[in-house]
């Protein structure tokens, strides 16, 4: 059974309280056995996904260790997970390429490293997830800042502590949010209210407008009440 190690990322701690890292070791380790690899570290590391190999104090630590003991396989849960934009994506399996280092994708079992030097069309692929990860957040940035700009055209202000009425524009996106969650897929059961909470606070990472009122990490019983409140569907 190859050995490989598991990489985790959360850039903030309302992600590590709302069970960031707990959802991607999960991931991890069922991937793992079902491909017959065997995870013999996890690492975690509370860093944003915009920041570099250089800016990554456990990134390089594991590498670092790799190097020294002949484990070559990295998995992460999703490429989001190693980094948010894409440039930062690429720069990250380069060096890891450069090294000898395999990095694998959970979520697709895909070598990203291998397929990054070996095809064409799936390095344009990988390329093509990285660019609709940071296309997604920069359209969250600027859907905050037209909330933002609306808010200060009624005479409120954004900072401060506020209800949930006083802001409008974030109240409705995170109704949005949370409705498209607790949908009920088919064939599948709807997402308990914990999970939806956790998903919410994976969601702060893009943008801070799904942030509670109070900037402590989403929690069941919070999104509870807020759906009781404000969800007059």
């Amino acid at each position: 059974m190859m050995k490989a190690y598991g990489y985790l990322r959360v850039s903030g701690a309302g992600q590590i309280d709302g069970n960031g890292f707990d959802r991607q070791k999960k991931a991890i380790t069922e991937f793992a056995k079902k491909s017959q690899l065997e995870i013999v570290h996890f690492y975690q590391e509370q860093v944003s996904g915009v920041k570099g190999e250089e800016d990554r104090e456990v990134f390089k630590q594991m590498v670092s260790e790799i190097l020294r003991n002949g484990v070559r396989t990295i998995v992460v849960e999703g490429l989001d997970r190693l980094a948010r934009e894409y440039r930062i994506q690429e720069q990250l399996i380069i060096y890891l390429a450069s090294k000898g280092i395999s990095l694998v994708d959970a979520r697709t079992g895909e070598d990203v490293t291998m397929a990054i030097g070996e095809d064409p069309m799936r390095k344009a692929m990988i390329q093509m997830q990285g660019i609709f990860a940071e296309l997604e957040k920069s359209l969250l940035v600027k859907k905050l800042k037209i909330a933002r700009e609306n808010i200060r055209k009624n005479n409120k202000k954004c900072e401060g502590r506020k209800g949930w009425n006083d802001q409008p524009e974030k109240r409705d996106m995170v109704l949005q949010a949370i409705r498209g969650y607790r949908k009920k897929p088919k064939g599948r059961k709807r997402m308990t209210f914990r999970e939806v909470a956790e998903e919410l606070n994976n969601m702060i990472e893009k943008d801070n407008v799904y942030s509670s009122l109070t900037g402590k990490s989403w929690s069941g019983p919070m999104v509870q009440n807020f759906i009781q409140r404000y969800d007059k569907k």
